[in-house]
């Protein structure tokens, strides 16, 4: 119970003060006039004074308000190394009990949740403090490792108004190997190459010393190299194909090691193609030539070249070859100087001439696909004549021998049941209820010999075929009926996404590979992707981080198709096998700021910690902080102690008022004194 005195004032303060002022005024005047009663006069202001200034006495019953002391215990993933979970949690059981034990504080815990972004300690600290009414915060706790990645950039604005504890888990002398990717670019021009710098730190290795590390393209076969310890390593690689290219890197263990996660970086260069370099050779002029070059130019990224026979080999003529044309056709530039800078290479309805293209420019074709050129050949009625291009050089990449018979009457293309499951063609045949395909009237009867067929004529006849030749592919088009489709005759096809398909796959456009496996993951749910050719998929293997493997089960959802979905429960990079087919797919960032460093360290978070007067303690050397209670304005950390602040607030749970004067007392001295004064005027 308190007692004190206090005023209720019948007026304004202000009206009262102004109007004491000026009596106070009138009686100085007064005084230094020497007029009588001016004594008495004043007195009796002064009690006039009291009556409306209304004095109470209040006895209030106070009931004190415990403190809040914050505990903040860092969940993050480096706490899982060295041991330092369970530390933490002894050490945070610790400060628990003697917070517990004291009456007059209460406790409020919080964690450092994992997280993409690393530790973000202030940003938990911020939500703790939001639980905790700030003018009876006492003072923080965190148990961490002393990693923050979020830590402020002016420590003096965090305005905390209580001390910041930090008890540091873990041995601030352990030694740790880890990679950093310093420098990469995020995008690259494929068949070029790009370059990015790494560096290998490790505090315990001789100066100058050399590291192994080792690099794998796309899950690929690796291949090491050495990088000097503590210096920036410049590697160079050349991109493969359009999109996505993950280099994974990993560095041989040190002698002293934390963990291994460190010791692996990645990094993704999405490549994109800088110009498509198309040759096209026409041969006899028909319907679909056109069609062709429109598809080829409608294309920005194409750069075409093409040339057209015009005088076929039945028609004689005295002038020379070289002279029928308004430039002279570059055959040796062509197919000898530049072929290997072409992308794709299209012969549409050519007849062999050894006049035109020599058989020698031929087999250089057939060396270009080897080596890994691309190569379409659309078809017409020469192909199954003594002029053939399946009589030239060219015959060791073609898929197929022409019979000699040509079929000329209606059929609609089909997808064959090999097409059904291969990307170029799976899902483009017309669905239930959907219009059928418009006809085409010609084919090349030919002997398949090699690789697959997607599209069948009458009789089930191959119509198109892809072959795999060494390095290179081959696509052949045993009728040149395709521009029919382009023109929509009958309903038309897909024409447009057929072809576009079709010189992907001849440019090894990863997605439509006919095996392949890709995984994402997504909020920890993981779902690998298997397309292959195989009827039933082989077993998949799911590899985390950490080297603990995971069957996978696949499903179908399509022709070729199946699906294999399980959880990713840490943050880093997974390696997916199914058969021989790899692939890797990231947890999160693919470099995470978590496991950039795990050095137990107190020189993060001591700026921060220095500033709100709080104290750093480093677990394994000075044991845990005494806990006190301190006043405001008093240090508030020491060597081996770490202070609370006492703000002693409390909460008013019952007030009594009564009068310090009663009224009719104070109006009868009044009076008493007006009539003395007026007594003393008039003697």
């Amino acid at each position: 119970m308190s007692v004190g005195l206090a005023f209720e004032p019948f007026v304004p303060l202000w009206m009262l003060g102004g109007a004491a002022a000026l009596a106070m005024l009138f009686t100085v005047i007064a005084f230094f006039a020497r007029v009588r009663g001016t004594i008495l006069r004043a007195l009796a202001v002064i009690a006039l004074a009291v009556v409306i200034a209304n004095p109470i006495i209040v006895r209030e019953e106070r009931e004190p308000l415990p403190d809040v002391a914050v505990l903040l215990v860092d969940r993050t993933e480096s706490l899982g190394v060295e041991g330092r979970e369970a530390e933490a949690e002894r050490t945070a059981e610790r400060i628990r009990s003697q917070i517990e034990a004291d009456p007059t504080l209460e406790l409020v815990e919080a964690e450092i949740p994992r997280g993409e972004d690393g530790t973000r300690l202030f940003e938990a600290l911020s939500r703790a403090l939001g639980e905790a009414p700030r003018d009876r915060l006492a003072g923080v706790f965190a148990v961490t490792d002393g990693q923050a990645h979020d830590a402020p950039e002016n420590p003096e604005a965090m305005a905390l108004g209580a001390p910041l504890h930090t008890v540091v888990i873990g041995d601030p002398d352990a030694a740790d190997r880890r990679l950093e990717i310093v420098e990469a670019s995020e995008y690259g021009i494929v068949g070029e190459r790009t370059r990015f710098a790494i560096r290998v730190d490790d505090p315990r290795a001789p100066q100058g010393s050399m590291a192994r590390v080792t690099l794998s393209l796309d899950g690929g076969e690796p291949f090491a190299a050495s990088v000097r310890i503590g210096e920036e390593s410049r590697v160079e690689f050349e991109i493969p194909h359009r999109g996505p290219n993950v280099v994974e890197i990993i560095a041989e263990p040190g002698d002293d090691e934390l963990t291994l996660a460190n010791n692996r970086a990645a990094l993704s260069v999405t490549g994109v193609r800088d110009r498509l370099r198309v040759l096209l050779v026409t041969g006899q002029p028909h319907q679909g030539a056109r069609d062709w070059r429109n598809l080829l130019k409608s294309d920005p990224t194409v750069d075409l070249v093409h040339f057209t026979i015009l005088r076929p080999l039945t028609k004689q003529f005295a002038t020379p070859t070289n002279e029928l044309a308004l430039i002279e056709f570059p055959t040796r530039q062509l197919f000898v100087d530049k072929l290997s800078e072409f992308d794709l290479v299209i012969f549409d309805r050519y007849e062999q001439d050894e006049q035109v293209l020599p058989s020698a420019y031929l087999d250089n074709v057939s060396r270009y696909v080897e080596a890994g050129g691309a190569l379409l050949i659309n078809v017409g009625p020469p192909f199954a004549g003594d002029n053939s291009l399946s009589r030239t050089l060219l015959a060791s990449v073609l898929p197929a021998r022409p019979t000699g018979e040509v079929y000329e009457q209606g059929f609609r293309p089909e997808v064959s049941e090999v097409g059904q499951k291969h990307p170029v063609t799976r899902g483009l045949s017309p669905g239930e209820g959907e219009p059928q395909w418009g006809p085409w009237f010609r084919v090349v009867e030919a002997e398949p010999l090699s690789g697959q067929a997607l599209l069948e004529g009458p009789q089930e006849e191959p119509l198109l075929l892809l072959d795999r030749v060494n390095e290179g592919r081959v696509a052949l088009l045993l009728s040149d009926q395709a521009w029919l489709w382009a023109r929509g005759y009958e309903g038309g096809g897909p024409h447009v996404e057929l072809f576009r398909r079709l010189s992907h796959w001849l440019m090894k456009e990863p997605e439509l590979e006919e095996e392949r496996l890709t995984a994402d993951i997504t909020a920890g749910n993981v779902i690998a992707r298997l397309t292959t050719m195989a009827d039933t998929p082989p077993g998949g293997v799911m590899r985390s981080p950490a080297g603990v493997e995971t069957p996978l089960t696949f499903r179908p959802t399509g022709p070729g198709m199946f699906e294999a979905e399980t959880e990713a429960d840490e943050t880093g990079l997974y390696q997916f096998t199914a058969g021989d087919l790899t692939a890797i797919a990231a947890s999160g960032p693919l470099n995470p700021k978590e496991f950039s460093d795990l050095r137990a360290t107190g020189d993060i978070v001591r700026p921060a910690v220095e500033a709100s007067g709080g104290g750093v303690f480093i677990a394994r050397d000075t044991g845990l902080p005494q806990i006190r209670r301190v006043r405001a304005g008093n240090e508030t950390a020491g060597r081996d102690w770490a202070g609370l602040i006492r703000n002693e607030r409390s909460v008013t749970r019952e007030r009594i008022t009564t009068p310090a004067a009663p009224a009719l007392l104070l109006a009868a001295i009044v009076l008493a004194l007006l009539g003395a004064a007026w007594r003393r005027e008039g003697v």
